[in-house]
């Protein structure tokens, strides 16, 4: 028994050591990677509790003081709730803390790339803390989760207008016959996939022998954006490029096809049905890994965009009353007097959207019933979410189009 208790013992000294080590060598290079392996973490936690905690959180008076304990299902969302909502303040607090930093100077730079075993700490403790709120808490937070995960869908959509416009300027600039020739394919390619894409969405989502109106709506009205944008975007006064309607059209496509996908799985007009009992744990993981990966890319790439905020420039450095004679000194005073190349505030004001996003699809919008509880991102909620994502990003386009036509005297 004291052997045990002492391996116990040394086993916890090293992990300790080993996290210490990690977070000491978090450089400010690597602070953005380091924010997104913790926000990867928190949607491995809320998975992992989404699975096994319901036993656990049955047993807690404060959460289960029902006369009639609730399904599991509620159980599943109210832990995948809890951990979104630690995960929400945390990033939102350094946001808070984070406002006005306008160069390296600032003792809250250091704050914002040091630090770390203080914010592990501080993260597991605010996620632990949730679990200690009552459900009234909780059930406000997941109607403001909603509002929140919509709103990070609409950032989602301006990062992508911008990457296609700087792409395509891109390519432009060079003022090649190779780049025009690349920018045809690339757009021929991209054409090609959406058309074959709307084939299979008409035989995944509109079997024959159903009445499927509301499916077949769906797709047709993404089918008549992608016109929509190529006629725009040639018209002579527009001026516009064909690459970027080409991709906006398989977007909103793809859209269409995730807002279909995420019907109910006894919803006869979903092609999908057919396969939901021999949906593996592989296929869920690799959906989660997904939704990471996509909402990791949107919070790096919102947080370094200049487009989706202008990072501030700082105020210039008066000189000294009296001369330095150490080179050294005036180099490092130099250095941190450099402005910050990203909004830090913005930045963390993206993961507080982003966890309540995750926290939707781990949910299926807080709206999962019978088996669709076992899959990420499934309900009615879910597919009108995504169906306004995909026309406001029509909308957003062609508005992107025609603004400076209607208003050429504003920078935009």
């Amino acid at each position: 028994m004291f052997a045990a208790s002492c391996l116990a013992s040394c086993c916890a000294a090293c992990a300790c050591d080993a996290c210490r080590t990690v977070v000491s060598g978090i450089s400010r290079r690597s602070a953005r990677i380091a924010y997104c392996g913790l926000f990867a973490l928190s949607l491995i936690v809320s998975w992992i509790l989404r699975e096994v905690a319901a036993p656990l959180l049955e047993k807690i008076p404060w959460i289960n003081h029902f006369h009639k304990t609730p399904d599991r299902e509620w159980f599943e969302t109210d832990a995948v709730l809890r951990v979104s909502m630690g995960n929400f303040l945390f990033f939102t607090i350094l946001a808070i803390l984070m406002i006005g930093v306008k160069n390296q100077k600032d003792p809250r730079d250091s704050l914002h790339h040091g630090g770390w075993m203080m914010k592990v700490i501080s993260w597991c403790l605010l996620v632990i803390l949730m679990f200690f709120l009552p459900n009234e808490i909780i059930s406000f937070y997941e109607t403001i989760s909603k509002f929140g995960a919509g709103f990070f869908l609409l950032v989602q959509v301006v990062l992508l207008l911008d990457f296609v416009h700087g792409w395509n300027d891109k390519w432009v600039g060079y003022d090649e016959q190779f780049w025009y020739i690349a920018l045809f394919a690339v757009s021929l390619l991209c054409y090609v996939g959406t058309f074959v894409f709307s084939g299979f969405l008409f035989h995944w989502f509109t079997p024959s022998g159903q009445d499927c109106g509301l499916n077949t709506f769906f797709i047709v009205i993404s089918l008549i954006f992608v016109f929509v944008f190529a006629m725009v975007s040639l018209h002579p006064a527009v001026n516009g490029s064909i690459l970027p309607a080409s991709v906006m059209s398989l977007y909103c496509l793809y859209l269409c096809y995730c807002a279909l996908a995420s019907e109910p799985r006894d919803y006869e007009c979903n092609g999908l049905h057919k396969h939901s009992k021999a949906v593996s744990t592989g296929t869920l993981t690799f959906g989660l890994l997904t939704t990471v990966l996509s909402v990791v890319y949107s919070a790096v790439r919102a947080g370094s965009s200049t487009t989706v905020l202008s990072p501030p420039s700082s105020p210039r450095a008066g000189k000294p009353l009296l001369p330095l004679d150490n080179k050294t000194e005036e180099q490092e005073e130099k250095e941190n007097s450099k402005p910050v190349t990203y909004s830090y505030a913005f930045f963390h004001i993206i993961f507080s959207l982003a966890s309540m996003y995750s926290a939707m699809l781990l949910t299926g919008w807080s709206t999962s019933v019978g088996e669709s509880g076992k899959l990420v991102d499934v309900g009615w909620p879910s597919v009108w979410v995504r169906i306004a994502t995909g026309w406001a990003t029509a909308a957003l386009y062609i508005w992107s189009l025609l603004a400076p036509i209607l208003f050429p005297e504003r920078e935009f």
